[in-house]
């Protein structure tokens, strides 16, 4: 399956979270909230906390969880020698399965980047 770029990833995600939240589930709505409120400032700052779950989302070879983290990374101002630690830091944990991810994670970066630059805050 080919990748996806980052702005059908954002639209299926929206798609399919909406699709799950319609339940009104308690413990469905509580799990969204914990996973949003557990990302915000506190003890660790956002930005520490997105990179932490990218070294996370890497070791559990979840793509769709990397290129997420990637997309709140980009936006908390992580810098490329900054993600090619965080990259280290998960290939040294992970091991060598995490090569795809990591080839995956480096396009991604990519696309974003240049979409970036096309968008100047």
């Amino acid at each position: 399956m080919p990748r996806k770029t980052v702005t059908e990833f954002q639209a299926e995600r929206q798609a399919l979270n909406e699709v799950l939240l319609k339940s009104k589930h308690k413990h469905i709505q509580r799990f969204f909230s914990i996973d949003h409120s557990v990302y915000q400032d506190a003890a660790l700052p956002a930005r520490t906390k997105e990179m932490l779950g990218l070294v996370a989302s890497l070791v559990l070879r979840c793509d769709d969880c990397i290129t997420y983290h990637m997309i709140q990374c980009i936006q908390q101002g992580v810098t490329d020698s900054e993600f090619d630690e965080i990259f280290a830091v998960g290939l040294v944990v992970g091991g060598s399965i995490i090569v795809p991810h990591l080839r995956r994670a480096a396009a991604t970066r990519a696309e974003l980047r240049q979409a970036d630059s096309r968008h100047p805050s």
